[in-house]
């Protein structure tokens, strides 16, 4: 089947044209919203179709994303993003479906290219996306820039990959943190009326760390996998220090008693995730470096 593309970008003109090219098999239009960019995304843009709007660029991605829906006249919607592309197995994949299928959305798995490599743990594969949905069936909240698309009635699941080039640098990661994902993330935590303590100074961060790094598996992408991870955990750091900053640096400090002790629980944590770990894998990378870890302890010590 044919269906409806519809892309939000904004100074996007690297990455937009490629997108663009990667779904002229499936696409019987496409639809293009420019954030307000500085570049030559619009011109781009148009040299792919005359549906392009010019909207004003939202903190909120998400709010253009479902004005995009609203201007498509096809059936079926494909969600993109500039940076992701259709590869040839899954343009294959959505002409064979039939467009009067029971089912109103589709998770398709993304593969994460990150620092250069497909990342194939953690949260970054398969990363299921609900991007291919019947018009009118599916729509953002607009309450989170991390909120996935809700679907009325029920979705199935697509074999074939997007590809999505993901952080290309680290300073684009520091970007994307400080500018867009952190900030929506506050303001959510602000709205809830939650308040945070000193002692989540320490386990957002840990707790993230350990929850990407060990249960999801992150340590089986090697040095992506753990630069990944603490960056991860750095993120969340960032979050907390941006609340606690709203809150107006609230002085409410603890005493090294207990600060000793919250990093004792988290030692709890951590040490169970390493025998899990080890347990499950005899031949884990974790064990060398927790012998390395003792070595230098036990010099320490001497």
């Amino acid at each position: 089947m044919k269906v409806s593309v519809v892309v939000s970008a904004y100074n996007e003109e690297k990455k937009l044209e490629d997108c663009l090219k990667s779904v002229k098999d499936v696409a019987g239009e496409i639809v293009v919203i420019d954030n307000t960019s500085s570049d030559k995304t619009n011109q781009i843009a148009k040299k792919y179709t005359d549906k392009v709007f010019i909207r004003e660029n939202n903190l909120m991605l998400n709010v253009n994303k479902n004005f995009g829906f609203t201007k498509v006249t096809g059936k079926w919607i494909l969600n993109l993003d500039a940076d992701e592309r259709v590869t040839d197995e899954l343009s294959k994949e959505i002409l064979d479906l039939d467009e009067n299928m029971s089912t109103n959305g589709l998770l398709i798995p993304r593969k994460n290219i990150l620092f250069g490599k497909w990342i194939r743990h953690s949260i970054w594969w398969p990363d299921y996306q609900l991007r291919l949905f019947k018009k009118n069936k599916g729509k953002f909240e607009e309450k989170h820039v991390h909120e996935l698309l809700t679907l009325e009635g029920e979705a199935e699941k697509l074999v074939s990959p997007i590809e999505h080039l993901n952080y290309q640098t680290v300073s684009q990661y520091l970007y994307k943190l400080e500018h867009i994902y952190t900030e929506s993330e506050v303001e959510n935590i602000i709205k809830s009326g939650k308040k945070l303590g000193w002692h989540d100074a320490l386990r957002m961060p840990a707790q993230d760390f350990m929850k990407t790094y060990f249960f999801q598996q992150g340590y089986k992408d090697g040095l992506h996998g753990l630069v990944l991870s603490l960056l991860q955990a750095f993120y969340m750091e960032v979050v907390f220090a941006k609340v606690w900053e709203k809150q107006g640096f609230e002085e409410k400090e603890p005493n090294i008693f207990e600060i000793s002790k919250e990093f004792m629980s988290l030692g709890k944590e951590f040490y169970y995730w390493v025998l899990t770990e080890k347990m499950n894998n005899e031949k884990s990378p974790i064990k060398k470096v927790i012998h390395k870890i003792r070595r230098k302890a036990a010099k320490i010590h001497k």
